[in-house]
């Protein structure tokens, strides 16, 4: 395996920016939409939507701001993205459910967009679009079991937030900033907590990301930056990106990790993943391995990962998010030694966030066209 870092990452970006401006151009979109489209490494689907015999430009396209207030200010972009269509902002969940009744679309953040109750209400409806990543509670609403409903996402568009927090918890579990910040509060200079901890460099050591979506991918390029050897799973495909080493797939976990110094798991939660990240999986990590969650708690099994930590197993846990979430006080992984628990909150960042609404337009834009859509889910997968 080459662990040469490859300078041609740059270039091979650049030369996909511009077959996409290229391509996106001749379609009517903007170079806005290009951009976000390479620079998320955002998906199209295959088929166009006019091929599906279900599809009709939209009538009514439903807004559910419950949650996001932001939503409402997009209204206007969203009416010249499908010109005819009546275009509604429901406020609350009683608005959604009386609003969602002949709506064709509907377009929200997760979990206003999930809710049985509006979506059970929607009689004609074609398309769900989450504005979130994770769509787990939509897939697991009845009403969203027919196969010719289309469901997209955002995976991808917080991705480098995400990324940069994954890296963070790295960091700072290898270099014991979890100790150091509680004799920081304690108001304590602690020499002890300096003998105590191992601190560890990451050059040179080996990174696992499980995972290798679009959030793995930006995890893998920070880690590959900072001199370590980067090997992931996939599911399906082939190919990989230069900055990584080898990519195998699922059923490779244990063997990889074994290996590896470092884990990090950006896999969505689907009844392949929940609970992945169990008793056998942490048997078999190096003492020192450091483990990072920036997914979904429920792939970890956290009595297993309570006891990896408190009988010394596991170097530490970087945990942006727990299973049960919200994590309650009396939890015993606040007692677990070597834990940095953030509260689900990965994937802010002080950034305007403009890609999401360019590409949520776009997809309405192709949606009302009957183009072929971005961000497709795929149901079977959960993703």
């Amino acid at each position: 395996m080459n662990t040469t870092r490859n300078s041609r990452t740059p270039c091979t970006l650049m030369a996909f920016a511009l077959l996409a401006a290229m391509a996106l151009r001749a379609s009517g979109a903007t170079p806005a939409v290009a951009e976000a489209i390479a620079r998320y490494r955002v998906e199209e689907a295959p088929r166009a939507q006019r091929e599906n015999p279900t599809w009709h430009r939209p009538s009514k396209v439903l807004l559910l701001g419950n949650r996001n207030p932001a939503l409402a200010a997009q209204a206007e972009a969203f009416a010249a993205a499908a010109p005819g269509a009546r275009i509604v902002v429901a406020g609350d969940a009683n608005a959604a459910a009386t609003e969602a009744i002949d709506a064709d679309v509907i377009i929200g953040n997760n979990p206003d967009i999930c809710d049985a109750r509006t979506l059970g209400a929607a009689r004609k409806l074609r398309w769900v679009a989450s504005l979130s990543a994770g769509v787990e509670n939509c897939l697991a609403v009845p009403a969203l079991r027919d196969p010719d409903l289309l469901i997209t996402n955002m995976r991808g568009v917080d991705a480098p937030a995400i990324a940069e927090h994954a890296v963070a918890l790295l960091l700072a579990l290898a270099h014991g900033l979890d100790a150091f910040a509680a004799d920081t509060a304690r108001g304590q200079w602690s020499p002890r907590s300096a003998g105590v901890v191992t601190m560890q460099m990451l050059d040179g050591k080996t990174l696992l990301v499980v995972g290798l979506g679009g959030i793995g991918t930006e995890v893998a390029q920070r880690a590959h930056g900072l001199g370590m050897r980067v090997i992931a799973t996939r599911e399906g495909g082939r190919g990989k990106p230069d900055f990584v080493d080898y990519v195998g797939q699922p059923g490779e976990l244990l063997v990889l990790a074994a290996r590896a110094d470092a884990i990090v798991s950006a896999v969505p939660l689907t009844p392949q993943t929940t609970g992945l990240y169990d008793a056998q999986f942490f048997s078999v990590l190096k003492p020192q391995a450091l483990f990072v969650n920036v997914a979904r708690g429920g792939s970890v099994d956290t009595g297993e990962l309570v006891k990896a930590l408190t009988e010394h197993r596991l170097g530490g846990a970087g945990l942006d998010v727990v299973d049960p979430e919200p994590l309650p006080p009396d939890h015993p992984l606040w007692q677990a030694p070597r834990v940095l628990v953030t509260p689900h909150i990965s994937s802010r960042s002080d950034l305007p966030g403009e890609a999401r609404w360019t590409l949520a337009t776009e997809n309405l834009r192709r949606y009302a066209r009957g183009d072929k859509m971005l961000l497709v889910v795929d149901p079977r997968r959960g993703y």
